[in-house]
């Protein structure tokens, strides 16, 4: 790259870093570097010679796109043309055809690397105090996510087989890794709802690969299965998870016990070599925990885990970081409910799945810029509002982008400061009822096609 495309390259990648208050020096570093951004263009040989919707001017439409309240693409187009006025430049045209294509050319996998590095690096920069007993703990969580009723995207994502043809939505089944000190996501693995091999086990195999010796992976009870507890014991890697209801246990022997569970039969996806190289036993220890708190749906709690040593590991220990499990849930919400992703928008799958990505990067870029405020002030990142952190970024984005010489890093700071008053309030064992008080339109649901709703609205005219 010669030093005038150099030049222009690191303006394109600073313009990206500053949507997300990233300026130079501020810990955790490297997050979004133009040396990454430079590797990954080069893994998947993206060139940037498009005039106007190359690789990273897309990227940052799309992250706009994905934040804004108003995620059209419409809307989108509309900001570029906005900037491009603003700094001087030639204005492009409003239509969105060429950015639709821009983002058809995109590769998946260089939004996808871009995810994985940026949420692997801020794991990796994480304070102790943040940590578990100093550990890296990763939590796995499943959801799903609705796509507009296109032939496409049934085809790749049916809907579910109690919905009638025409009348359901395309839906995928996501698994998400998410690092319990950072708040990042580490990885995803997406799959259709439904099928052989469609699990959330499934998706957990795809993605294992970022546990590390020594870490923790914390899960539900549909984790507790004695073939991925026994090939992540193998890896070193620790599992605490709720006890599978249909695993029985002699609980008359103690409510902290160490039991040996027999390797069960050979499942279809795991080779006979595989198969043949675990042990016939596994040692499990599982703990009963009796839960004695008002509002709580669950009286009591059993884990199992393979972190074995009790008085390393007490029971009080393990209910404590069991408890943290629940900032899955809440960070799923963050992603589908804040950020809107649990209605996506893309008419194919490639899109669809692009759009997923995109969403968990721009995610990942706020918590960066959330435990940055976090470092700056002295805090807890998980007691930070990730709603208003992304609130404040869209207010201060126009200056951010804008700002010229010193008056960066003074705006980044009042962005730090404003992000950081912004904290998860004190409510400690907090119980609300599952129930909605605003009452729906009284429009009856869609039963048919809606061409054939049409044709009886016809007839009984």
């Amino acid at each position: 790259m010669d030093n005038c495309n150099h030049g222009w390259f690191l303006q394109q990648v600073s313009f990206v870093r500053r949507m997300f208050a990233q300026a130079e020096g501020l810990p955790p570093s490297q997050v979004l570097s133009p040396e990454l951004v430079a590797d990954v263009l080069r893994r998947h040989a993206l060139e940037l010679t498009e005039p106007v919707y190359n690789a990273l001017v897309t990227t940052w439409i799309f992250l706009s796109q994905v934040m804004s309240a108003d995620p059209c693409c419409r809307a989108a187009v509309a900001r570029l043309v906005a900037h491009r006025c603003r700094s001087g430049q030639s204005p492009c045209s409003s239509n969105t055809g060429g950015y639709c294509q821009a983002r058809q050319r995109l590769p998946e996998g260089f939004v996808a690397d871009l995810v994985r590095h940026t949420g692997g690096a801020l794991e990796a920069q994480a304070q102790s105090s943040w940590r578990w007993k100093n550990r890296s703990v990763m939590i796995f969580d499943g959801s799903t996510v609705s796509m507009p009723d296109t032939p496409e995207n049934q085809k790749a994502y049916p809907q579910p087989r109690s919905q009638a043809a025409g009348v359901g939505f395309p839906l995928a089944r996501i698994g998400v890794l998410f690092s319990l000190a950072a708040a990042t996501v580490l990885d995803l693995a997406i799959c259709p709802f439904r099928g052989k091999g469609h699990s959330e086990l499934g998706l957990l195999r795809q993605i294992w690969h970022h546990l590390v010796a020594g870490s923790v992976l914390l899960a539900d009870r549909y984790i507790c299965s004695w073939f991925e507890i026994a090939l992540l014991d193998e890896r070193n890697v620790a599992v605490v998870c709720r006890l599978h209801h249909q695993r029985q246990v002699n609980w008359r022997k103690g409510n902290d016990q160490h039991a040996v569970w027999r390797k069960p039969r050979r499942p279809f996806w795991m080779d006979e070599a595989t198969y043949d190289a675990l042990p016939d036993e596994l040692t499990v220890r599982v703990v009963r925990l009796e839960v004695k708190r008002s509002g709580f749906r669950t009286r009591r709690i059993e884990l199992a885990t393979t972190l074995l040593d009790e008085r390393q590991f007490t029971p009080g220990d393990l209910a404590d970081l069991y408890r943290a499990r629940w900032h899955a849930e809440l960070d799923l919400r963050s992603l589908k409910n804040v950020m809107q992703m649990d209605i996506l928008r893309g008419k194919t799958p490639d899109i669809v799945r692009k759009e997923v990505w995109m969403h968990l990067l721009a995610y990942n870029l706020i918590r960066t810029v959330m435990a940055q405020a976090a470092i700056a002030y002295d805090v807890n990142p998980r007691t930070i509002s990730f709603k208003a952190a992304l609130q404040t970024l869209e207010a201060f984005r126009p200056g951010l982008v804008d700002a010229r010489g010193d008056a960066l890093p003074s705006l980044v700071e009042e962005v730090m400061h404003a992000i950081v008053t912004h904290r998860v309030g004190q409510r400690p064992n907090r119980h609300e009822p599952r129930a909605r008080k605003r009452r729906p339109k009284p429009y009856p649901l869609l039963q048919h096609r809606r061409t054939t709703a049409r044709k009886l609205l016809r007839y009984k005219s």
